[in-house]
């Protein structure tokens, strides 16, 4: 019975075949004339019949030895056409990509690295799903994404010994005001000047309570909490109506509300680091190293930007 052992032997009666007589495979293949015929010895074994008749010309094929060299030929046919697939693969011209992303930076970052990937690999199915941090890390731990934008801060590392984390950028932090503050008009503001403030902030004992607290550099301080927001866009329309003033990461205020103000915080700011995580056991895809770079590189070109907008 032909097995999944006995390809090699298949393509090789092929090869033979092809060239008519064992004499021209062996010296073709590099073989010596014995070696092939024990392989076409075990092949016909295996298949329980003859596959070729020897004669002083050469050999003919049987009617089954013809139906092993048609199969042969289909095989090499589909090993072609897989290895044109894996070409591709590696030439980021065919393959697939899911990566994870949170809201603030799919809104900032993110965007610049895509639309460059789309336009130089528009043959790679590309899916992206946003999600909060350990939301992320979650589906990286399951495989279900294979790299994803992740942040941390100095205080609030993420301690992930089964991820590679690659640190793309730092995202400042600026104090966001009603338009109708007091401090909407100046240039920078001193945290110590807050003190006495209310503050919109994120919910669910985000770390922005903590960078607000170490931005005071004040012991014993802790901010007076008017409105807890799940997301920025929310803490934006509260601060806006005059409910209270609120710290946010520069790269959230890339939709900025009209009736709200930015002012650059003078003095040591908190800052988020934007990372790039992936499975530290797994190689990356020629599909992954072509976003990392973009990535790195759309970074790169934010970190400027932001740092001459401040």
């Amino acid at each position: 019975m032909i097995g999944t052992a006995s390809a090699e032997r298949v393509l090789l009666l092929a090869k033979v075949a092809h060239h008519g007589t064992m004499t021209k495979a062996a010296d073709a293949l590099g073989y010596s004339v014995s070696a092939i015929s024990q392989q076409l010895r075990k092949l016909e074994i295996e298949a329980g019949q003859p596959l070729l008749q020897r004669h002083s010309r050469g050999i003919f094929l049987t009617d089954a030895g013809q139906a092993v060299v048609d199969h042969a030929e289909q095989i090499q046919g589909q090993l072609r056409s897989l290895q044109h697939s894996l070409d591709d693969i590696a030439g980021v011209r065919s393959g697939s990509l899911h990566m994870g992303t949170f809201p603030t930076v799919g809104s900032s970052l993110l965007p610049a690295a895509i639309s460059r990937f789309r336009g130089e690999y528009p043959s790679i199915e590309l899916s992206v799903s946003s999600f909060r941090n350990q939301a992320l890390i979650d589906r990286l731990t399951s495989r279900e994404i294979s790299m994803s934008l992740l942040w941390e801060y100095q205080w609030s590392r993420l301690d992930l010994p089964d991820l590679t984390l690659l640190h793309l950028m730092d995202d400042p932090t600026d104090l966001v005001v009603s338009k109708n503050h007091p401090l909407a008009s100046r240039s920078t503001v001193e945290v110590r000047e807050l003190l006495d403030e209310y503050w919109v902030v994120r919910a669910e004992r985000h770390p922005m309570i903590e960078a607000i607290v170490r931005a005071t550099n004040h012991h014993g301080f802790y901010p007076k909490v008017a409105y807890e927001a799940n997301d920025y866009q929310e803490a934006q329309a509260m601060v806006a109506v005059g409910l209270g003033i609120s710290l946010v990461p520069r790269l959230a205020l890339s939709v900025l509300r009209n009736d709200v103000r930015v002012v650059p915080l003078s003095g040591e700011v908190p800052h988020r680091r934007i990372l790039l995580g992936r499975m530290k056991e797994s190689r990356p895809t020629p599909v992954e190293h072509a976003m990392t770079g973009m990535l790195v590189e759309a970074a790169k070109q934010m970190s400027a930007s932001t740092h001459r907008s401040s």
